[in-house]
Parts: C-alpha cells; sequence; structure tokens
C-alpha cells in the first residue's frame, strides 16, 4: 500500500480504489469528528476500529501535537507528537493548526496539512478531541462527528478509578468536566452509548459503511458504472 507522507503527522497508508472496467479512481475520504467524556471507551473502540476493521488500509487516527508528558506504551509520532510548550505556541503562531485546545493545563492540536493530503488520497481520517475543538473544525471543513456516552455516570467513575491511574482529586475533577462535556452531545450527527463494547463498536462501523453509501460517495467512486448504466 501506498503510503501517505506530510511534514506532520497523521499516519496514514493506503488508498481507497474502485476498478471498474480497468480504470481506477480515488475516493475523497471523509473526515470523522469522535468526542466523549474521559473514560467512556472512546479510545478503545477506535483501536478496535482500526486495528481489526482496517484491512484495507481505508482510515487512520490523526496523530495530534500535544505538550502533555507521554504515559506508560506511548511512542512519539504513534499515539501525538510530544512537543515542549514553546513549539507548540510557535506552530500555533504559523498557523499550522486545523485547532488547537488548552485541556486539564496542556495543549493539543491537529495538523490541517496532514488531515487534507490523507483525505485526498480516500482515507478516512479520525480526530478524536472535544467538543470546542469539534466547533473549530466544522466552520473550516466538512465533517461527521460521533459523541461517545457512558451508560450512567456511576459506571463512568467506575471506569475511571479502575484505571489506576489517578488520585481521587483527579478523578472528580475529570468527572465534572465530563458532565460539562456530556452537555454539548446533541451538536453531533450521532451518538452511541458504549455499555456493550462490542455493540458500540459495531454502531461505530455501521456509521462510517453507511456514510461510504452516502450519494455523493458513489457518484464519485462509481462514476463510470453509473455512465455505462445511464448512457443512451
Amino acid at each position: 500500500m501506498a503510503a501517505c507522507h506530510t511534514a506532520d503527522q497523521v499516519r496514514c497508508t493506503g488508498k481507497i480504489r474502485v476498478l471498474l472496467k480497468g480504470n481506477i479512481m480515488a475516493q475523497q475520504g471523509t473526515l470523522y469528528i469522535i468526542s466523549s467524556p474521559s473514560g467512556a471507551g472512546k479510545s478503545s473502540l477506535l483501536n478496535a476500529l482500526l486495528s481489526n476493521h482496517n484491512q484495507a488500509g481505508q482510515m487512520q487516527l490523526s496523530v495530534s501535537h500535544t505538550t502533555r508528558a507521554t504515559r506508560p506504551g506511548e511512542e512519539h509520532g504513534v499515539h501525538y507528537h510530544f512537543v515542549q510548550v514553546e513549539e507548540f505556541k510557535a506552530l500555533i503562531e504559523r498557523g499550522d493548526f486545523l485547532e488547537w485546545a488548552e485541556v486539564f493545563g496542556n495543549y493539543y492540536g491537529t495538523s490541517r496539512a496532514a488531515i487534507e493530503a490523507c483525505l485526498a488520497k480516500g482515507i478516512d481520517v479520525f480526530l478524536d478531541i472535544d467538543w470546542q475543538g469539534a466547533r473549530q473544525i466544522r466552520e473550516l471543513m466538512p465533517t461527521k462527528s460521533i459523541f461517545i456516552l457512558p451508560p450512567s455516570r456511576e459506571e463512568l467513575e467506575r471506569r475511571l478509578i479502575g484505571r489506576g491511574q489517578d488520585s481521587a482529586e483527579v478523578i472528580a475533577g475529570r468527572m465534572a468536566k465530563a458532565i460539562a462535556e456530556m452537555v454539548h452531545y446533541d451538536e453531533y450527527d450521532y451518538v452511541i452509548i458504549n455499555d456493550e463494547f462490542e455493540q458500540a463498536l459495531f454502531q461505530l462501523r455501521s456509521i462510517i459503511e453507511c456514510q461510504r453509501l452516502e450519494m455523493r460517495h458513489q457518484q464519485q467512486a462509481q462514476q463510470n458504472l453509473l455512465q455505462q448504466l445511464l448512457a443512451e
């Protein structure tokens, strides 16, 4: 599979190609915004989607910049581009970010050029960002957005505690922020309740498959076939 290389930052390989009568056509990818409160299972769902249901290389997760410290198991350039605050602010000044935000005292940002390069090659790109970043991006580019909700506040708190990474004070702060974030669920195109993981994953896959069958995508991908079928 061909690789999509840019100066930044979306891990993308492969192209969506439709073979019709010997002609190869590239289909424009879709930019998906995925948001949820911390602990709702968004990262687990995305990891399962991209690891187990991406054999053709049609989907990629955007790799954002961040100033936060690395966590166990994370790699620079794979999970995030870890940079110092001074470098991040310089990137802001240059206008390199499609969106950026400060969350829990750390900065996060998304490269516009990297995303556009992959979309042009037919890659569906997934942005793991909060509702504030989602608002910024909707003003700049067409998107489909999905909000992941937990089945209850009690379950959300249980998941946060189960990580074993944060103090009680930090968890309390995350719960308060989660409640404030969930208020914005109705700004999104789709909502998934992550109670049963496999069911939530199936729903996420269904949204993507449905989007690929949308009229404008099919007209683009199946152009030659449609011309043949409708020729006088």
